[in-house]
C-alpha cells in the first residue's frame, strides 16, 4: 500500500465531512455512533478492479471507481424509498496504487456523499491484490409503510422506469472497444447517479414494488415478478433509450432496445404503481402487471422476445 495507513487515515479525516446532527461520533473513533430514526435500511455492495470495473480501461480513474461503488450502494436505498444516511467504506489497496490515487478515489465518494446528504462515517483500510471497495450504507425512514420492497406488485399495476436506459451498457461497449460512441455514454457507465429523490417520490405515490436496475430490466423485472408472485408484461419498444444507445446497438448488431433490456448498470428504478396513478415526471410507463404464472413476458412489435439480463456468477 503506497503511503502509510496512518497518514492516509489522517488525510481522510481532513477530506470527509459529517452531514447530520444525528452522527455523534464518526471517523477518528473506533466505531461510529448515530442517533437512530425509527427504521434503519441497510445495504452492502462491493466492487473489485478487474471484475466490476477496469482501471486499465482508457481514461478510467480511481475517482470513477469510488463514485461508482458508492452510487451502486446508495441506489439500493433509493429502491426502498429510504432517505440516505451513513456510509461505511472498506478499501482494499494494491501496493502499486499511490496515496494520491487513493485520495482521488475517496474524494469522488465524498463529492457524491455531499450531493446526496450522506455522511461517510467510517470504514477500514487494508492491503489487497486489486483495488477493492466494499460499501455499507444505512438509510432511514420514520414509518415502515414508507418503505417499498419487491414483493407487493398486484395485477392491474403499471410498470414504470425512471430516466433512460441502455447508456451504461453502451458506455461499457465503448470502453471495451466493441463500439464507438459519445463520452456521455462512458460517463453513464462510470458515474451513475442514485435516484434517491425519485425513489422517495415513487414510494409516496404508493409504489407496490420497486428495485434498482443493475442487471438489466429483463432480469430485474423478473425479480419483481418472482417476489410478488405475478406476471409482468414489458413492451420493449416503450423503453426510454438514452441518447446514442440506438447507434451503439446497431454497431453491436442488436435491436435498439436490447442494451436497455439486457445491459444493466443503469441504476435507474423500476416500480409498480397502482392502477390510476400516473407516472411522475421523469418516469415512463413500460408495461403492466397481470394475473398469471409468475414471470416476465417481453415483447416488441407484437411478438414475444427472448431477452436475458446479467446473472452474477461466483466460484
Amino acid at each position: 500500500m503506497a503511503g502509510g495507513e496512518l497518514s492516509l487515515i489522517a488525510a481522510f479525516e481532513q477530506l470527509l465531512r459529517p452531514r447530520s446532527d444525528r452522527v455523534l461520533r464518526w471517523v477518528g473513533d473506533d466505531a461510529a455512533v448515530v442517533r437512530a430514526r425509527p427504521f434503519l435500511v441497510t445495504s452492502v455492495d462491493a466492487m473489485v478492479d478487474g471484475v466490476h470495473f477496469r482501471l486499465d480501461h482508457p481514461g478510467v480513474t480511481p475517482a470513477d471507481a469510488g463514485h461508482r461503488a458508492l452510487a451502486a450502494a446508495l441506489s439500493d436505498l433509493a429502491a426502498m424509498g429510504a432517505d440516505a444516511g451513513e456510509a461505511y467504506v472498506a478499501l482494499g489497496i494494491p501496493g502499486d496504487l499511490g496515496a494520491d490515487a487513493v485520495l482521488e478515489c475517496v474524494g469522488a465518494m465524498e463529492a457524491l456523499a455531499e450531493r446526496t446528504g450522506t455522511t461517510i462515517a467510517g470504514g477500514d483500510l487494508v492491503r489487497a491484490p486489486a483495488l477493492t471497495l466494499s460499501v455499507t450504507v444505512n438509510g432511514w425512514a420514520d414509518r415502515a409503510e414508507a418503505l417499498v420492497g419487491r414483493d407487493g406488485a398486484q395485477p392491474g399495476d403499471t410498470v414504470v422506469v425512471t430516466g433512460t436506459l441502455g447508456a451504461a451498457a453502451c458506455g461499457l461497449a465503448v470502453l471495451d472497444g466493441r463500439a464507438r460512441g459519445d463520452d456521455a455514454l462512458v460517463r453513464a457507465y462510470l458515474r451513475p447517479e442514485p435516484r434517491l429523490a425519485a425513489g422517495r417520490q415513487l414510494a409516496g405515490l404508493g409504489a407496490t414494488a420497486m428495485l434498482d436496475i443493475s442487471d438489466g430490466l429483463a432480469t430485474d423485472a423478473g425479480h419483481l415478478a418472482a417476489r410478488s408472485g405475478v406476471r409482468i408484461e414489458i413492451d420493449l419498444e416503450a423503453l426510454p433509450l438514452g441518447p446514442g444507445v440506438a447507434g451503439v446497438a446497431a454497431q453491436l448488431g442488436q435491436e435498439p432496445w436490447e442494451p436497455a433490456a439486457a445491459g444493466g448498470e443503469d441504476f435507474e428504478l423500476c416500480a409498480c404503481l397502482p392502477a390510476g396513478v400516473d407516472p411522475p415526471s421523469g418516469a415512463t410507463r413500460v408495461g403492466s402487471v397481470v394475473a398469471g404464472e409468475p414471470g416476465v413476458v417481453l415483447s416488441a412489435g407484437g411478438c414475444a422476445r427472448d431477452v436475458r439480463g446479467y446473472e452474477h456468477r461466483v466460484g
